[in-house]
């Protein structure tokens, strides 16, 4: 449960304009009351603080029927990069990891199969060569079997020359560098290192057993866009990857929430999210005034790493950080960005339409889940501008471009 003092006494008082707020809102609950979505949850911050926050209908939990609340955890599958990667960034501010190393210098066997010279910093910004490397289960579950795949792991093209998304694989690379470099369990650093100092009591990377009845169960809503309806609109039909239906839908196990995969198994509330990025945008100060992470280290994740390289979907810049999505000006919407949030904004997307970034520029940050995950993408990726092209509106002086 997020702690009073972390909520507004208005909108006003953050400097957010509650006309705006209340048309976000409305937004966030048309596909719930369409009968697109199960539930969405929606929170904006400002000031650190949380200027609003709204949950709308309903979910299972383990198949138990209940209404969505502020109190419902959601899984935020790629949103959860964020997360991981600014636990890489704690290790860089205290000398012990550079993002410059080699991987193989750090996790054993790792440069078997021309893996040698694969570095941190490619890892982070998906030009590290294997953007489809397996690991799954049953070896995901254990350190010898994750280790045994990563020796494993073939390129399939040389690191640096381009990007290509990892969906899973570089993060659960940047979490066993972690783990190595911390001497703390990765699951445990994230709580220890990063929520609790945020005062964050809602935000897991593997749940604990004794949350589980918060959890929303993930559903699948909507039909597949068609291949008629892409060469009307011009889209190429992405390539398929190891995020299926049937991958997705592990997340509603037990033993996977509790595992914490670290480039999708992330679970939260909107309010949480969103306060994530509060502390990025204001310096890497938690709420208290505790300084979490160090303004130059946050100055070198929100800078774009992949000079000219493309994404190979939408032929336009990768825009990437150290796991971060950087807005932009070229194709800011085709990155999960709206049309108001300027080129300074930041953040990740996950796959079901879940949305966390912050714009340093007007100091709003946006967290918005839902369990809901849209088979039809185009409509998922258009209710994401629209959601982020009005909380962009939210604070008074900002404007449409």
């Amino acid at each position: 449960m997020l702690r009073p003092h972390f909520f507004a006494e208005s909108p006003e008082s953050v400097g957010v304009d509650p006309e705006k707020l209340d048309e976000l809102f409305q937004r966030a609950e048309r596909e719930v009351r369409d009968g697109l979505l199960p539930s969405v949850q929606i929170a904006v911050a400002r000031e650190g603080k949380i200027a609003g926050m709204r949950t709308f209908g309903h979910v299972t939990h383990a198949g138990r029927a209940a209404e969505a609340t502020n109190e419902t955890l959601y899984t935020i599958f790629s949103c959860t990069k964020a997360i991981t990667s600014s636990a890489a960034w704690l290790l860089m501010q205290e000398g012990k990891l550079s993002q410059d190393e080699r991987v193989a210098d750090i996790i054993p066997g790792f440069g078997e199969n021309g893996k040698q010279d694969v570095t941190v910093l490619q890892v982070l910004t998906h030009t590290s060569g294997f953007p489809h490397a397996p690991l799954g289960p049953p070896v995901w579950y254990t350190s010898e079997g994750r280790l045994q795949r990563y020796r494993e792991w073939s390129l399939a093209f040389e690191p640096g020359t381009r990007y290509e998304y990892h969906p899973t694989s570089g993060m659960w690379v940047i979490s066993e560098i972690v783990t190595r470099r911390s001497g703390v369990d990765f699951l445990e650093f994230v709580r220890r290192r990063i929520a609790e100092p945020l005062g964050l009591d809602d935000l897991y990377v593997g749940l604990p057993d004794d949350q589980a009845g918060r959890l929303a169960d993930i559903v699948h809503v909507g039909e597949p866009i068609t291949d008629a309806e892409l060469a009307e609109r011009g889209l190429p039909r992405p390539p398929q990857t190891e995020v299926t239906e049937e991958t997705l839908q592990r997340f509603n196990q037990a033993p996977v929430r509790a595992l914490g995969v670290p480039g999708g198994g992330g679970i939260t509330t909107a309010a949480d999210l969103a306060l994530f990025y509060q502390a990025l945008v204001q310096d890497g100060r938690a709420f208290d005034g505790a300084q979490v992470w160090d303004p130059a280290v946050l100055r070198q994740a929100r800078t774009v790493r992949t000079g000219e390289l493309a994404d190979p979907i939408f032929r336009v810049p990768a825009n990437r950080g150290l796991g971060l999505v950087i807005a932009g000006e070229e194709g800011a919407n085709l990155r999960g960005f709206g049309h108001t949030t300027s080129a300074l904004a930041f953040g990740h997307g996950g796959a079901g339409g879940q949305i966390g970034w912050a714009d340093p520029k007007s100091g709003i940050s946006l967290g918005y889940c839902t369990n809901g995950f849209d088979r039809h993408f185009v409509r998922l990726g258009r209710r994401g501008v629209g959601i982020s092209s009005r909380a962009g509106l939210c604070a008074p002086d900002a404007s449409a471009a």
